[in-house]
């Protein structure tokens, strides 16, 4: 754990949120939006499929060291089992809980193996390899009734979400969002080449909408419902900062896939400004005091959460609100401010 709060604290130092970085998208929707942050996120430094074994203990690690398995990590409760990194790298594997591989979110067959995609890190994750051969080329969707299911209950079967009834994986809900927004980066990021994927059952070969229309309502769905957490807001600045110099804005700002797919190319709530609140918090780092203030004289809600998701603190203020933090303990943390219909986070280091 204090590895960790060493990275994070200096990835405070150097500037958290980069509010540059996405000036361009202001005012913009549907494939607008999209296309400009292609051309945001389109350039960034490759690194090896090789170099994925030692980007993993920095980008996918749990606060107690082992591996962040999203195919086996049960959020909240006691995993079957874990990884450690290095020793448990597969290698071979004839069961669950073997070994932990390189998982192609957004499989390597539906692209060619073509790279950059190939070790974009963005859509890669350390999985258990028996699980992610179980996953195979299927892309992710809602099972009816399940052939086979893993012992943190993903599962494998037909779909029974309106509009595709083929094969699908189904992660947990806690994860579910995580993989749509990794999915949302790679129709961003490589939009240009979407028309060469032929063999991909869940794009249609446009630049825009990009997405088999089941897609689109599936993955609005899973953003919707598990929202961005603390784990991701790290891994993205990990990616930025250490690896890729580039970041998935729709974890930085998980609007933006309403923005672009939603109805009307327009966010319900979010980008509306009249519904909407922006919040500000300060000091960051944090010692024993935070307040919160809001653009809106009404009532928000803010929720405190740890790195693992534990909700730590619950309050509501009217524009603005100081928090009390001196009975948390020193390390990262993620706030979430609760507006109408809109949300946005931030992270939070508790230091002393």
């Amino acid at each position: 754990m204090k590895r960790i709060l060493i990275i994070l604290t200096f990835f405070f130092t150097i500037g958290f949120v980069h509010a540059q970085y996405y000036d361009a998208c202001q005012g913009k929707y549907g494939a607008a939006l999209k296309n400009q942050l292609f051309n945001i996120i389109n350039s960034h430094t490759m690194i090896s499929y090789a170099e994925l074994w030692t980007a993993f203990p920095v980008t996918d690690v749990k606060p107690d060291n082992s591996v962040w398995d999203m195919y086996s990590d049960i959020p909240g409760g006691t995993p079957p089992y874990q990884f450690t990194f290095i020793s448990n790298q597969c290698g071979n594997y004839s069961s669950e809980g073997d070994c932990y591989n390189r998982e192609h979110s957004f499989p390597e067959s539906w692209f060619g193996g073509a790279s950059p995609m190939y070790s974009d890190i963005f859509h890669l994750y350390p999985t258990d390899g028996w699980v992610n051969n179980k996953r195979s080329n299927f892309p992710y969707g809602q099972v009816g009734t399940a052939t086979w299911t893993s012992q943190n209950g993903s599962k494998l079967g037909n779909s029974s979400f309106p509009g595709y009834t083929g094969v699908v994986f189904e992660p947990i809900d806690e994860y579910k969002g995580d993989f749509a927004r990794s999915n949302f980066y790679m129709v961003t990021c490589y939009e240009n080449l979407l028309s060469s994927w032929s063999t991909c059952p869940i794009t249609n070969g446009t630049t825009y909408p990009s997405f088999q229309p089941w897609v689109i309502a599936l993955f609005l769905q899973w953003n919707a419902q598990d929202t961005v957490s603390a784990k991701e807001i790290a891994r993205n600045e990990i990616i930025y900062t250490n690896y890729q110099h580039n970041r998935n804005p729709f974890i930085d700002h998980p609007e933006f896939a309403t923005r672009i797919w939603g109805n009307d190319s327009i966010s319900a709530g979010i980008s509306n400004n009249e519904a909407q609140a922006n919040f500000s918090v300060y000091p960051n780092p944090a010692n024993d005091v935070v307040k919160i203030t809001s653009t809106k004289d009404k009532k928000f809600q803010v929720i405190v959460y740890d790195l693992v998701g534990k909700e730590m603190l619950k309050s509501v203020g009217e524009y603005s609100l100081q928090l009390s933090v001196n009975h948390l303990s020193e390390g990262f943390y993620l706030i979430k401010c609760f507006y109408n219909n809109s949300q946005q986070s931030f992270p939070l280091i508790i230091k002393r």
